[in-house]
């Protein structure tokens, strides 16, 4: 992997990781169509990820600094009950990552057909989400299990979690600046537990990628992820999925056509 492909590679991270259209789903477009393999490198992957992690967590320091606060005050209040919700959301990912993952993303691998049809169901949810408007309300502990079993599905490569999770928490009736912080909030322990399962494997396998290529793929990463991330919850506070619902439309179905 070359630094130009780093470049590439990192920017479809930290885009797609935040905006509606699945990162996954995109790394496998490009692999099919350009021949650009993200997984030829562990430690490229575990990087772009970690990069879009920190991402999360400059663009929300003041709610996790306020959320740890509160849990290290050893009583029930308002961060405690929330970090409860946040764990709860991580049951059904853990369960699906620990068991399952490998043997999800093996079926689909290389699939365009099946890319694009789930480049669909990702359209769908958005669509839905922007015509369907329940009563707004708190976030429940049933709702952040619901949003869990979202998180999961979206395990499948061209399902996107962001787009899934916020999509879901809408149709429940969740409050869209509650939903998006959730959503995003959500992802980090997962995706720092799936991370160092991939450092375990990394640990055995040898990568033909150069220093200079992880860190401008570090970067592209962090600094794409930093503003899809802010311009996400702008986007979802005024309604405007249904861009990305047309967006991924277009995509399934061109994956379905040039399969």
């Amino acid at each position: 992997m070359n630094w130009i492909e780093a470049l590439v590679l990192g920017l479809i991270q930290g885009l797609t990781e935040f905006l509606p259209v699945s990162s996954s789903g995109h790394l496998a477009l490009a692999d099919a169509f350009f021949g650009v393999k993200p997984a030829e490198s562990l430690y490229f992957t575990i990087v772009v990820h970690g990069a879009t992690v920190l991402s999360t967590l400059f663009v929300f320091w003041q709610e996790i600094y306020k959320l740890i606060k509160g849990v290290f005050q050893f009583r029930m209040n308002d961060e405690l009950n929330y970090a409860g919700k946040i764990i709860v959301s991580m049951i059904p990912v853990v369960v699906l990552g620990i068991f399952f993952k490998d043997f999800v993303e093996n079926m689909f691998a290389g699939n365009l057909v099946a890319l694009g049809i789930q480049f669909l169901i990702t359209a769908l949810l958005l669509a839905l989400a922007h015509f369907i408007k329940p009563k707004e309300r708190n976030i429940s502990y049933l709702d952040s299990f619901i949003i869990g079993i979202a998180q999961a599905i979206a395990v499948v490569p061209a399902i996107s979690r962001s787009g899934a999770t916020i999509a879901t928490g809408l149709l429940l009736g969740n409050k869209k600046e509650e939903v998006v912080k959730f959503s995003f909030l959500m992802v980090i322990i997962p995706i720092i537990g799936a991370n160092l399962m991939e450092m375990l494997k990394a640990g055995t396998v040898t990568d033909n990628i150069s220093i200079l290529s992880i860190i401008i793929g570090f970067l592209a990463a962090f600094i794409s992820g930093y503003f899809a991330c802010k311009w996400m919850i702008s986007l979802v506070k005024r309604s405007k999925l249904i861009w990305f619902a047309i967006y991924c439309t277009i995509i399934g179905l061109l994956s379905i056509l040039l399969s």
